[in-house]
Parts: C-alpha cells; structure tokens; sequence
C-alpha cells in the first residue's frame, strides 16, 4: 500500500493557535476542533514525600472556577509504611489543610484465602463528623512490593462561596492487617465551609508517600 505524504506548507493554521486540530476533507485538510471534556492540568510523581499538594495558581494548578468539576486519578500509591492509611484533605483559603468535613466510608473486602467476603460501613475513625483532620480514602495499605492502591476522587465547585464542597472517592487495593486482602472502598462528605477550596493535599498517616502517581483533571461543562 502506498504511504502518501503532505507537505506542511500546504496547511492553513493560522486560525487554530491554541486549539485541538481534526482532518476534514477540504483542501488543506484541517480544521479547528473542540477539545475534550476532560483535561489534564498537572501530574504529580511521589518519591518518598510526606506530602503531595495541588494548589491553585503555583506550579500551573488550576483549581478554581475554571471547571465545576476536579477528577483526581491514583496509580499504584504505595506507602513507605505497611498498614498506613492514605488520607485527604482540603484548603479553604488559608496556609493550612483544615478544612471542616463531614465524611462516610464504606468498604466490600475479601481475603487471597477465600474467607472474609464483607460489606461493611468502617466507622474505626475513617469517617468524620465536622473535623478538621485529614479524611482516609484508602487503609490499611501493605508496603510489599508488589503492593499498591489505585483510585479516583471527584470534588464539586471548589470556588463556591455559597454551597459546601462535595466531594467522592473510589479506591481499589491490595492491603494489609490480619492476612492479604483484596479492599474495595467507597467515600463521600463535604468540606463545610462556604470559603472557596484551593487547595487539596495528600499524605499517609504514617510514613511518606514511597511512589506513584497522583492526575489532576479539569472536566468542563457539557
């Protein structure tokens, strides 16, 4: 099959600086297209940190009204530490991550034995009733090797200064405490502020963050 070639001089971008670009079938090929609905704005990579932040305006975070939607995407995070929970938590205008929020936390586990098939709500200090502390979205995670969890993390209009800030969490992991274990665990709450969220920081709640990979995504409106 022949491979065809053309020749950039034959195509007209000039009205499509800073946009996505399709093929069409005109005569020069291209035309301006609209960009997705989700977009990537920053990627952190642990190594060995206490803490992993994204703050709106340094380090080219975006985190304000530019999107109502904020998707954090988790790759392989493993801990430092074994049984360490990895945790969330939010600014609200200050230096510090303190943000009020009112959480809940439940979980399906089961053991690489074939026993302990379990759905359960955890109320073992994993959820929160108008704390201030950090918000543990993945637990009892095993440092192994081979070990990792892996999630996501929706928050809702950071930069109102009317409503609360909702925010949910998924997390899938292989962890640790009483034999391995595959856990499946769902959180949800709100940061009961109406000061606007510019900040979201994350931490273990022993040891550091050894690695892994933390995406920060914008998904605008439809």
């Amino acid at each position: 099959m022949a491979l065809t070639k053309f020749n950039y001089n034959s195509f007209d971008l000039t009205t499509a600086a800073s946009k996505g670009l399709a093929f069409n079938s005109s005569a020069n090929g291209f035309e301006t297209a609209a960009e997705g609905s989700m977009t990537l704005i920053k990627t952190l990579t642990a190594s060995s940190d206490s803490t992993l932040s994204f703050v709106n305006g340094s380090s080219d975070v975006v985190l304000d009204s530019t999107y109502p939607i904020y998707k954090f995407e988790f790759i392989n995070i493993h801990p430092a530490s074994d049984q360490a929970n990895f945790k969330i938590n939010f600014r609200d205008g200050g230096t510090a991550y303190d943000a009020t929020k009112t959480t809940t936390l439940f979980e399906t586990l089961h053991y690489e034995t074939g026993s302990g098939g379990t759905l359960r709500y955890e109320a073992n200090n994993l959820d929160l009733a108008q704390s201030t502390s950090s918000q543990t979205i993945s637990s009892f995670l095993s440092n192994d090797n081979d070990s990792s969890t892996n999630g996501t993390v929706y928050l809702y209009s950071p930069s109102s200064t009317t409503f609360v800030k909702h925010f949910m969490s998924i997390f899938q992991s292989n962890s640790s405490g009483g034999g391995a274990n595959s856990i499946n665990q769902y959180g949800a709450g709100y940061c009961n502020v109406t000061a606007a969220i510019d900040g979201v920081q994350f931490s273990m709640s022993s040891g550091n963050i050894d690695s892994g990979t933390i995406k920060l995504y914008g998904i605008k409106d439809s």
